[in-house]
């Protein structure tokens, strides 16, 4: 059904401007019918975080960005959601056009903005679906105008604990001004430590929300080792590598669009993106989990990802180019990869590759 679904709606989405074909998937979603996602194999369970995921394929941040339709993406057979990125206040974003699709790339490029409804509006449909269960992540963010973005973090972390299954501390937008620079030495230890110390306030009993921070994937080796070094000692609970890039891939089809100005996503950022995986798998040595994100448009991919260090993965930019088919597609693509070799569970190859492919060459483009 889901295939037959795309055949006729990714042609049509793709005529309309990418902004308003986001905006209208958002509302299919809303009129999808009730129902419980069929069961995930068991092998493809995966513990992280604290938290039990019934399969490793999470939608990342960007698409429900105001906590509209989690329960409709989780029964399309995700094993988690993160909504967001969310702002204290409603935030317009950067002014339209923000979002181009690189069709012979299979890629995105986005200056949104943090376009986003704000805080309230956000906790108001969490707490509202609360009881269903489910993960849903909340990736929390700075306003663009804020005279302390570090604040920003700390107000979202103290509103969304309640109902947030995970939080995702988010420095690696390079859309919003300065934020980037939320990923240098001294800025991350403080935000960290006063993310972590709200986070301890809002702990209910033995439950503490689990934090992640998510990075950009043009990090130097150097500036990773710093960010990898305050993560642990800060006791931060896992990351997410990476968020768009900034470079332009000098094999990129469409290099008109390419000159537009914010984050790429999509195919060309996936040898990038795997090896920042793999580095920063190589510098926790187990300390925390990883989720990798980044082109990830095949079962082939995911298996890549997880196989450089990725306990979990997170897609966006593929579903725009491939369908909501390749949640299932990724899904029966990892259980036939564990059935030929004989594994009993996708924990047992996160990381297989990871030492290796730092001692690659790195990506050029």
């Amino acid at each position: 059904m889901i295939r037959a679904f795309d055949v006729i709606s990714l042609p049509l989405l793709r005529l309309l401007d990418p902004e308003d074909a986001h905006r209208l998937a958002i509302r299919g979603l809303r009129l999808m019918p009730q129902g419980r996602p069929a069961a995930d194999d068991p092998r493809l369970a995966m513990r992280a975080f604290g938290l039990n995921f019934p399969n490793p394929v999470g939608l990342a941040a960007g698409f429900d960005k105001n906590a509209e339709v989690p329960d409709a993406l989780l029964r399309l057979g995700f094993g988690f959601v993160e909504a967001g990125t969310v702002t204290p206040r409603p935030q317009g974003g950067n002014p339209r056009p923000r979002l181009f699709r690189l069709e012979a790339d299979e890629a995105i490029i986005n200056r949104m903005g943090f376009n986003n409804e704000g805080a309230e509006a956000a906790l108001a449909r969490l707490g509202g679906r609360a009881a269903r269960g489910g993960i849903v992540g909340v990736n929390v963010g700075a306003n663009k105008d804020s005279p302390d973005f570090t604040a920003d973090y700390v107000a979202l972390i103290e509103t969304f604990a309640p109902v947030a299954s995970y939080f995702t501390v988010n420095v690696s937008s390079p859309n919003t001004p300065g934020l980037r620079k939320l990923q240098q030495a001294a800025a991350l230890d403080d935000l960290l430590a006063r993310v972590i110390d709200a986070r301890e306030r809002m702990r209910k009993g033995t439950n503490a929300t689990p934090v992640l921070l998510k990075v950009a994937p043009d990090l130097t080796l150097g500036e990773l080792d710093d960010v990898v070094g305050i993560a642990r000692s800060r006791r931060i609970d896992g990351m997410i590598v990476g968020n768009t890039t900034l470079a332009r891939p000098s094999t990129l089809r469409e290099q008109a669009k390419a000159k537009e100005a914010g984050g790429l996503s999509g195919r060309p950022l996936f040898r990038l993106s795997t090896r920042m995986v793999a580095e920063t798998f190589v510098r926790t040595e187990g300390a925390f989990p990883l989720v990798g994100v980044g082109g990830i448009d095949s079962g082939g991919a995911a298996l890549a990802k997880i196989r450089a260090g990725a306990s979990l993965i997170q897609l966006y930019s593929a579903l725009v180019y491939k369908g909501l088919g390749l949640i299932d597609e990724i899904k029966a693509d990892l259980v036939s990869v564990l059935r030929r070799t004989g594994r009993g569970a996708l924990g047992e190859i996160v990381g297989a590759d990871a030492a290796a492919l730092t001692a690659e060459d790195w990506p050029g483009g």
